[in-house]
């Protein structure tokens, strides 16, 4: 049998982000949905229930932040790893993002496709042992 795909949640109001990290990941082996704003991307990591979030800050209808706080204080999503992968750059902002939850935060400009695919593979990784921990937990 083979194995589920993993899913990731892309969220970004920039259409051609979102078309070359889709198809980056998917080449990679990811079941990737698309979002093109916050409220969007709220709707769909509630209904898809995806094994990673990759969440830009600056967008239409809600912010990162905003969508970062709401991700959290949802029980059904609160435990959703979010990468960070944004334009904003100082550390300030880096440093609420991590503190709203975030496992890490990368900046667009110095981020390779490579490098994050790397980054996705790492936390999906330490999620899915996470999980069999707990399932392992949960059936002893």
């Amino acid at each position: 049998m083979s194995e589920a795909k993993a899913k990731i949640l892309f969220v970004d109001d920039d259409a051609f982000l979102r078309k070359v990290y889709q198809a980056e990941l998917t080449d990679h082996g990811y079941q990737v949905s698309l979002a093109a704003d916050g409220e969007e991307g709220l709707e769909k990591a509630q209904l898809e229930d995806p094994d990673l979030i990759i969440l830009d800050m600056i967008m239409p209808k809600k912010s990162g932040f905003e969508v970062l706080t709401e991700l959290q204080h949802n029980p059904k999503t609160h435990n959703i790893p979010v990468v960070i992968l944004s334009n904003l750059a100082q550390e300030n902002d880096r440093k609420k993002g991590i503190d709203l939850g975030a496992v890490d935060y990368l900046k667009k400009d110095s981020i390779t496709l490579d490098l994050l695919v790397d980054k996705v593979s790492q936390y999906l990784n330490s999620k899915t042992q996470s999980k069999q921990a707990k399932n392992n937990n949960h059936n002893s």
